[in-house]
């Protein structure tokens, strides 16, 4: 299996429609080029990667391919164990993940 690196994974998910950057402020997701903001109940996971630091296992971080129920399709990166943002836990653990039941 080749090694998929967090770029190349950030480009393949691109290239599958997950085009806009997303980032969690005040409780909500945010498209960071529109400025619109989501919900929780409004949001779907629909996979994601985690990647560790090939150097320093605390050197993590996850990406999430997320779409709302309005059709945004974007990606939302965060560092994942202890420097992870504590608002983007917040949000995402109400969050639907494809596939599974809330």
């Amino acid at each position: 299996m080749a090694y998929r690196t967090l770029d190349r994974v950030i480009a393949e998910l691109k290239e599958r429609g997950f085009v806009e950057r997303l980032d969690v402020r005040d409780g909500q997701l945010r498209d960071l080029g529109s400025g619109r903001t989501f919900d929780a109940e409004d949001i779907t996971i629909r996979e994601y990667r985690r990647f560790e630091g090939v150097s320093d296992p605390d050197d993590a971080s996850i990406v999430y391919a997320i779409e709302t129920g309005g059709g945004t399709k974007g990606l939302l990166v965060d560092a994942f164990g202890p420097y992870a943002n504590p608002e983007v836990g917040r949000l995402l653990e109400t969050v639907e993940m494809y596939g599974e039941a809330r």
